[in-house]
């Protein structure tokens, strides 16, 4: 980079002014820091031709300075720019951010320091080095809890299991356990995810198709979850998958909430609390998307205590064994720090809602896509369904218990690989309560958070060879014709260490048994020119739906 500058007088009527030309060559022009140094100096190159000769020193030193910082780091993954820091940089690619992080992870070899605007508290070491993962979310878990600044960013949750800490969190997990591990619950979900998928699911695929029009599938698994995970959760199904695609408020109102969720971790937290407090942008929709979840919540929990009154539900009756129900019924004392109001009921309500609805179809929808566009790998699966189907059944439409789908070792290992790929939740961040030593060498203290790509993370050779990229279903099954087990802080997908999920065989159990119905009854055909690309959201979509085309594989 050469950059050369010549002082000319031009005396003029009223005074003497100072033409400054400045001459600059760039090398390398291909690098972005190029570019930017091209914006830079030509801006304040017209600025100092209008400004008296005293400034033209202090001028010629910041370009100088920015000259030679941005030339410094012309091969820096992001560039950090004076008081701003990397935010600029980040913003001018948020719409890829999954696919950028990957990139930086790669060139930087699985550890890089983000660096947010001065005094802002936004430093953060991004990694996806599996020693720091299991270091954090398991060998020294005590230090890096959800935090206070975790529990503003997600408030809208209140104290429910994914924002709590220390006993209030044991008590949230022993309560859950329990009761989704319970037998007659288990068979409650068993028996309720085929009957939505009956008279929910298979009678909306059969509409779109004797109707050829276009539908789009992710908003028909959002549907499909959304209305089991409430049923599970509260007994009540809201009716939300229907041929009619009638508008819930509710669902609406998580989806935004969602997305002010997102735009909170990359903004400044003064910028947001003053929104928030002025009641203004993004901040104002996440006010009307918390009052509608409370109203909702508020009304089922209502109705569900005079139900439980009046005799209409019983917790004997097979109907009876939701959560809702057993929450209000059985009612236990599992942490000193939980008080089993209606606050408490509102909260784990939410919380397992946003963990059932959301994952559960994201799963659905990337699974469903990676399988239509791998014909061979579509043919396995349907292969290994019609092996486990009664001959006098095969060639039939069909619909799948969760029983049956347990010996689909495959279509398992497929579901799976599509998690490794885009896992619902495409990041997790941590903050130490104490300074750290990461066993990467890199040192945290409680200013800095900590970030996990889990999306990157599923394409790194060095966690999963050469072949990362790939959607290779094989990857997951051993020689014994199994299920091969990977540890946790590998396949993060469900979390690891002590908040490892619990709901992850429900899930599974669910994923299965929608994902072999489908593919055995219906061939899927992508509207020509559709786009599928990630969204930027705490829940990983496709950006612009999944639009298809549904055609029944059986007359």
């Amino acid at each position: 980079m050469v950059i050369q500058a010549y002082v000319v007088n031009q005396p003029t009527i009223h005074s003497t002014n100072t033409l400054i030309i400045i001459n600059f060559t760039v090398i390398n022009s291909t690098c972005e820091s190029s570019y930017l140094l091209t914006l830079s100096i030509f801006i304040l190159t017209k600025i100092i031709m209008v400004l008296p000769f005293g400034y033209f020193e202090l001028i010629l030193s910041v370009i100088c300075y920015v000259s030679f910082l941005l030339f410094r780091q012309r091969h820096a993954p992001l560039y950090d720019w004076p008081v701003l820091g990397m935010l600029p940089a980040f913003f001018r690619g948020a719409g890829r951010v999954h696919e950028r992080c990957t990139e930086i992870f790669k060139q930087t070899g699985g550890t890089f320091l983000f660096k947010g605007p001065w005094f802002t508290h936004m430093n953060m070491l991004a990694t996806a080095d599996l020693y720091d993962v299991h270091h954090v979310m398991s060998s020294n878990f005590v230090n890096f809890p959800k935090g206070n600044e975790f529990r503003e960013i997600f408030e809208v949750l209140g104290d429910g299991i994914f924002n709590s800490d220390d006993e209030v969190w044991r008590g949230h997990r022993k309560i859950t356990n329990a009761l989704i591990n319970n037998q007659k619950f288990l068979r409650f979900l068993a028996r309720m995810n085929y009957e939505k998928i009956a008279n929910g699911l298979v009678p909306v695929l059969n509409h779109v198709a004797s109707d050829g029009v276009v539908v789009d599938m992710q908003d028909v698994f959002q549907r499909l979850t959304f209305d089991t995970t409430c049923m599970f959760i509260t007994g009540y199904d809201l009716g939300c998958l229907s041929v009619d695609f009638k508008d819930v408020p509710f669902s609406r109102a998580m989806d935004d909430a969602e997305e002010v969720i997102f735009i909170r971790h990359v903004m400044p937290k003064a910028v947001w609390k003053l929104q928030r407090w002025l009641c203004i942008g993004k901040e104002k929709k996440l006010k009307r998307a918390w009052e509608s979840l409370d109203d909702v919540i508020t009304g089922l929990i209502a109705r569900k205590r005079r139900d439980l009154s009046g005799g209409v539900v019983s917790g004997d009756d097979a109907k009876g064994v939701d959560l809702l129900t057993s929450l209000i019924t059985e009612q236990r004392s599992y942490s000193e720090g939980i008080k089993q109001d209606d606050k408490f009921l509102r909260d784990t309500i939410l919380n397992l809602m946003i963990a059932g609805r959301d994952t559960t179809s994201s799963s659905l929808t990337w699974f469903l896509w990676l399988v239509m566009s791998h014909p061979d790998i579509e043919k396995k699966i349907r292969d290994e369904i019609s092996s486990v189907i009664p001959k006098s059944e095969v060639g039939k439409p069909r619909i799948f218990e969760a029983e049956e789908t347990n010996k689909l070792v495959y279509l398992h290992a497929a579901i799976c690989e599509a998690l490794r790929l885009y896992p619902p939740v495409p990041f997790q961040h941590k903050a130490p309560v104490k300074p750290d030593v990461l066993p990467s060498g890199f040192r945290v203290d409680p200013d800095m958070k900590i970030l996990f790509s889990l999306y990157a993370m599923g394409r790194m050779e060095t966690i999963w060879g050469e072949d990362s990229m790939e959607f290779k279903p094989e990857r997951w099954i051993t020689d014994n014709q199994t299920i091969r087990h990977e540890p946790s802080y590998k396949f993060l997908s469900f979390n690891a260490g002590p908040r490892t999920c619990i709901g992850k065989q429900v899930a599974l159990t669910q994923v299965k048994a929608v994902g072999a119905t489908i593919l055995h009854n219906y061939n899927f055909e992508m509207v020509k020119g559709h786009i599928v690309a990630p969204n930027v959201s705490v829940i990983l979509y496709m950006r612009y739906g999944f639009k298809v085309k549904v055609v029944p594989r059986w007359s």
